[in-house]
């Protein structure tokens, strides 16, 4: 496939790529530091597995709420700053702010003081963050109207926040690091405040640097005010009705959901057969290597497949790259097999060039094709444009899929035998683990390639509604 040429006014200078990658640094490190941190209310401030589970899903469920409200409320907001932009920086100072609240936790503290001061801030955190995540996702997809250049955007932003996924593995060690900190409970709260501190600096970035699509040309917006609760609330059902009816949003979720969800599913799996597979249930052994193993593993997502992908993409069509790529990451997991190898631990990042074609090439890809979307969404149900509603919606999806991932990582761990209270595990267990570690995210990720077979929104197509777009609004 030939790709078009860009015109000049439809590319993103590097600056506003470089400050919307900056964003989605914070979009990731906050989160990975989130999962990493959660391990030590644990270890460092005595909080029972089970609440500690309750901890992890109960926001989840308020994010639920929160997230098309969002959406639908910078959407429709009418600012001589931008409709985006003055979120983004507030949320990115209240989202830092208030991460390194949440991890103020006292360690000589009641279990019940605990649960409820880490509840109660995590409620509070999560609307901070999604007064900065939200509007950041829709702002990305109206960047550009070009089919190609939301691509390039799409993966420039990726491969920024992939250093967050490179970053995050090695708060296990400076936490448990005894020389750094004299309890794990200090390194937490430390730790916080330069995570919440850089997430503060780097989050504001996109409000200051990028650009917005020309409100003059938006129309039909809902009137934000106390005395319109009611009837916004009405508009808001019937919006998300509309982005449920457009069918290839929908394949978009359903592709997202499997194939994330299924590398959710097995995340963790990897650790488990590092330490007991290849090292015995040695923890002093097994040392840095998992930490490595995620390393090297952001580090190619974002240097090698990321680029790859766009590449592949401006050339063969964003669906023929999806399922090339996610085809990759089949024999990429299949090959775990033989990479996870006790004789030779260097053969551990073996797979890891094809594995992670997956998640590499899902959210470049998926966030470049939800903005072609939000163009068809336009093309048959008008004004307002609907950004921030198809963001916070696949989003959501994204985290349905992580929690759901979460409960069902622990039923497969249980389903194979594996005994967390042992120091060594059975030949048999670990066989197990090793085939769900490979079966799960394969299975799932060829029943994504199914799901978006019959995507249907080409370049041609997308050429074909952005010049009838423009036509309607009355653009040169």
């Amino acid at each position: 496939m030939a790709a078009n040429i860009t015109p000049e006014k439809d590319r993103v200078p590097f600056l506003q790529k470089a400050a919307f990658g900056s964003g989605h640094l914070v979009n990731n490190l906050l989160p990975g530091a989130l999962g990493v941190f959660s391990f030590f209310l644990l270890t460092a401030f005595g909080i029972d597995p089970f609440l500690a589970g309750l901890l992890g899903g109960l926001p989840r469920l308020f994010d639920a709420i929160t997230d098309p409200i969002m959406g639908y409320i910078t959407d429709n907001t009418k600012s001589r700053f931008g409709r985006r932009k003055p979120y983004i920086f507030v949320g990115a100072i209240l989202s830092g702010f208030l991460f390194i609240l949440l991890w103020q936790l006292d360690p000589e503290g009641t279990q019940a003081y605990n649960f409820w001061y880490f509840l109660f801030f995590s409620l509070i955190y999560l609307i901070g963050n999604t007064i900065f995540s939200t509007p950041l996702i829709g702002l990305g997809y109206e960047m550009t109207s070009d089919y190609n250049e939301r691509t390039r955007l799409m993966g420039f932003s990726q491969t920024i926040g992939q250093i967050a996924w490179m970053i995050v593995p090695w708060f296990w060690v400076l936490i448990a690091n005894p020389d750094l900190f004299e309890t794990q409970a200090e390194g937490v709260h430390k730790l916080a405040i330069v995570v919440g501190g850089a997430c503060m600096v780097l989050g504001v970035m996109p409000a200051l640097f990028c650009k917005e699509i020309d409100q003059a040309n938006l129309s039909n917006r809902a009137d934000l005010s106390i005395k319109s609760i009611a009837k916004n609330f009405k508009d808001l059902l019937s919006k998300v009705a509309e982005v449920f009816r457009n069918k290839p949003f929908v394949r978009l979720c359903g592709a997202t959901f499997l194939v994330f969800n299924g590398f959710q599913m097995v995340a963790s799996f990897s650790y488990f057969i590092i330490v007991f597979y290849m090292f015995n249930g040695d923890y002093g052994m097994a040392g840095t290597w998992p930490a490595w193993f995620s390393t090297v593993s952001a580090f190619s997502t974002a240097f090698l497949i990321i680029p790859v992908i766009t590449w592949i993409s401006n050339r063969w069509g964003k669906r023929n790259a999806f399922i090339f790529s996610t085809i990759l990451s089949i024999i990429g997991y299949i090959l775990k097999w033989w990479g996870f190898n006790p004789a030779n631990p260097w053969l551990m990042f073996m797979p890891v060039p094809l594995m992670v074609f997956g998640i590499g090439g899902l959210f470049t890809l998926m966030m470049s094709m939800t903005a072609d979307v939000c163009d068809l969404d336009e093309l048959y149900n008008g004004m307002p444009r609907k950004e921030g509603t198809f963001g916070a919606i696949y989003w959501w999806m994204v985290k349905l899929g992580q929690g759901i991932a979460l409960v069902l990582g622990g039923l497969v761990l249980s389903l194979v035998g594996f005994d967390q209270n042992a120091a060594v595990q059975t030949t048999q267990t670990l066989t197990n683990l090793r085939l769900a570690d490979i079966i799960v995210p394969s299975f799932t990720a060829a029943l994504a390639i199914w799901v978006m077979w019959g995507y249907d929104l080409t370049e041609e197509r997308a050429e074909e509604i952005k010049e009838e777009l423009v036509r309607r609004r009355g653009e040169l």
